[in-house]
């Protein structure tokens, strides 16, 4: 009896869990689905194309390329096709070097306009014989070229006639894992570190080959490993060893492996007494450091540094400057080809005049004096990440300093993982501002990519939203803000909307009934949070440490720029931050005809009116409202936004499957009521100085402001 009862038992356990992975796997699969096309006749348009494929190299990459063409097509189109088998009409897969001589002639012209990691995509036509070539100069080129093909079949384009000539406009398109030793990830929402150290280097998970497959699909070729407050331990021989064993695992996609560097760890692992910069010995630690990398990782490909920011150390415990400590590091690393990522991020204690304006002032004066190998990594916003900034006034100021945009791909200050928000609209915004530095069309996009200033090195890093659980990053839909970020980081030109398209097709549907609402909702997503949580320019109003929910009251912390009461300065007399010329002049940072737009009231966007103004409750906005209840308003829009996003997603069950549309769902719901939160909490606390009533259109609050002000989370994840 009691075997019976267990062999059913177990029975329904395997078929459940059979049923459980098949449609987790959905998640796990990222965009790179390849979901079997059902449409007869759009196979059959394929297959008239793609009937065979053949290459004539074998190397690691291209053996990684043809499996991933060959396992593409068998999955989206049926297994009908012999992979070397000559026919008709075939693909040839390979680096230019290994074409026949007529191909090359073909294709000489094309070749000479692709840079490093760029590729062509053909199709060549002679007599009957129909071929379609992808080829690059290097063998990742060749693996990019392959990605970008089957990208074309998951989202329905043709393939019959091609004529694809593309290059990365970025050179260094790189994440930055905020992940420690001890498997926390500082601001992750995704659960633990995907980095098993204790495991490392004898395991290598499957799991790191695909985020591996992943990265490469979109163009991604840098990953840096641990937290920007960083643990010396990562460069003691123990770590070094596994550090290797990824680099190992993940050469073959054109990944290279980072490290941020603690500035202190020559005093902490290398028994020194200082980590003076232009101390002898200090010098020679850190040559024979970067020895010791390149010996056991020869393609390393060099150093992030947080330093002098937020307590970790730097040069100037030293008495020395940002340039002493950076070309320092630059020097060791430059024999081996390496390269020092400096974050710019950085503000004092000791000034609390404008945070805003810390960074400009302590690097500007600086432009020119790094060394050639040093990129200074500058966040898209003046401030920290938040829901809308105005972009960094340092873009266009440092011409003769390569600077790399810095992004955050995980949702610290936009509900974390359970609020939908499509963050490539927000990447868009600040890449297609035009700083001004080189008169009207120098956008952000062009000094990043170096295309302004002509500089060797350009980047973009993005602060990963990767983590341990199933679907990786915690929400499905924050899948598409990594896809978003690589997608950029290759051609920051790019529109969000065309990003959004495309990641829905592969993800989810080419049912245009599916697809045109969720990308009209996932376009909006971005404004949405704004709405509901800093509308209007504020900013930096969200609960302290964990940054998790409304915070606006917060005041006692130990210093000034910690408090959101310090950014929105909520008084009888109005709100926001006076950054004009009669405030602390922030808008001096920007060349002129962005200063004056700034800084005249009647000029300024109203999306950052409050960011440079401080303002009375009266003060009548551009559809004649008054400031209150125009902020009040929008607090509802928000929530009512959110609602309108549900309802959208409740419609769409037909074209998901089952698990992904319940998570989704149940994603909103808890959206939908932190919106609400977000906006009864902070009209509550706002209306204690406007002493105003709410318009009509606002929904009353569920609490009063001690109820909200009482809310603790002291286990909130990220922190």
């Amino acid at each position: 009896m009691k075997s019976i009862f267990f062999r059913k038992w177990y029975f329904w356990m395997c078929v459940l869990s059979t049923y459980f992975s098949l449609y987790a796997q959905k998640d796990y699969k990222l965009w790179l689905q390849y979901t079997p096309i059902t449409n007869p006749e759009t196979v059959a348009n394929y297959w008239e194309n793609v009937q065979n494929v053949i290459s004539t190299e074998n190397s690691e990459t291209l053996n990684i390329a043809r499996s991933e063409l060959k396992e593409g097509l068998k999955s989206m189109l049926g297994d009908h096709f012999d992979i070397s088998k000559k026919a008709d009409n075939i693909i040839v897969l390979g680096s230019f070097k290994s074409l026949n001589e007529k191909m090359k002639n073909q294709l000489k012209y094309d070749f000479d306009k692709i840079k490093k990691d760029g590729f062509i995509i053909k199709t060549l036509i002679e007599k009957d014989l129909k071929t379609t070539v992808i080829t690059a100069k290097n063998d990742i080129g060749v693996l990019y070229g392959v990605f970008n093909f089957l990208r074309l079949i998951q989202t329905n384009k043709s393939i019959e006639k091609l004529n694809i000539i593309d290059s990365p406009k970025t050179d260094i398109r790189i994440l930055n894992h905020w992940d420690n030793l001890d498997g926390t990830v500082e601001r992750g929402y995704a659960g633990s570190s995907i980095w098993n150290w204790q495991k490392l280097p004898e395991f290598i998970d499957q799991r790191y080959i695909d985020y591996a497959r992943a990265n490469a699909s979109i163009g991604i070729n840098g990953t840096v490993l641990n937290n920007v407050n960083a643990n010396a331990l990562i460069l003691t021989p123990h770590y070094i060893e596994k550090v290797a064993a990824l680099a190992d695992t993940f050469r073959s996609y054109g990944i290279k492996v980072y490290l941020t560097a603690r500035f202190s760890a020559p005093i902490e692992i290398g028994g020194l007494k200082t980590a003076d910069p232009s101390n002898p010995e200090v010098i020679k630690w850190w040559k024979e450091k970067a020895n010791e990398l390149y010996k056991a990782i020869p393609d390393f490909g060099g150093f992030v540094v947080k330093a002098n920011s937020e307590g970790q150390p730097g040069p100037q415990n030293y008495g020395k400057n940002h340039v002493d400590g950076a070309n320092m590091l630059a020097d060791v690393l430059a024999p081996h080809g390496g390269i020092v990522m400096w974050r710019a991020f950085v503000y004092s204690e000791h000034d609390a005049n404008d945070r805003a304006k810390q960074a400009y002032s302590e690097f500007v004066p600086y432009d020119g004096k790094f060394k050639e190998n040093v990129l200074v990594q500058v966040k898209n916003g003046p401030i920290d990440f938040q829901p809308r900034e105005p972009f960094h006034p340092m873009f266009g100021a440092m011409t003769k300093t390569p600077l790399m945009i810095e992004f955050q791909i995980t949702q610290e200050y936009l509900g974390f993982s359970t609020h939908l928000v499509f963050l490539p609209k927000l990447y868009e915004e600040v890449l297609q501002s035009d700083t001004f530095s080189e008169g009207k069309g120098a956008t952000v996009a062009k000094i990043v990519s170096g295309k302004i200033n002509d500089h060797v090195l350009s980047g973009m890093a993005g602060v990963a939203n990767i983590g341990s659980d199933l679907n990786w990053c915690g929400h499905p839909f924050a899948q598409a803000n990594w896809y978003g970020f690589g997608r950029l980081a290759w051609n920051p030109d790019l529109s969000a909307d065309s990003i959004a398209n495309e990641w829905l097709r592969m993800t989810f549907s080419n049912e245009e009934n599916f697809v045109k609402p969720i990308q009209k909702l996932m376009l909006q997503s971005r404004e949405t949070v704004v709405n509901y949580m800093t509308p209007l320019g504020l900013h930096h109003i969200m609960a302290t440490n964990h940054h998790y929910g409304p915070g606006p009251w917060v005041s006692n912390l130990s210093r000034p720029e910690w408090n959101p009461t310090y950014y929105h300065k909520a008084d009888a007399n109005g709100i926001g931050f006076d950054r004009s010329d009669t405030g602390s002049r922030a808008t001096a940072q920007y060349f002129p005809e962005i200063a004056k737009q700034f800084n005249d009231i009647k000029k300024c966007p109203e999306t950052y009116l409050l960011w440079f103004h401080h303002l009375p409750w009266d003060y009548e906005l551009k559809n004649g409202k008054t400031l209150w209840n125009g902020l009040a308003l929008q607090y509802q829009q928000g929530v009512n936004e959110v609602h309108d996003m549900q309802a959208t997603w409740n419609r769409m069950q037909a074209y998901v499957d089952e698990t992904r549309f319940k998570e989704v769902q149940m994603l909103l719901k808890i959206q939908y009521e932190e919106a609400k939160w977000w906006r009864d909490a902070c009209l509550l606390y706002f209306q204690q100085f406007s002493k105003k009533t709410l318009p009509d259109g606002v929904e009353k609050a569920a609490h009063n402001l001690n109820y909200y002000q009482s809310l603790q989370f002291p286990f909130a994840p990220g922190i």
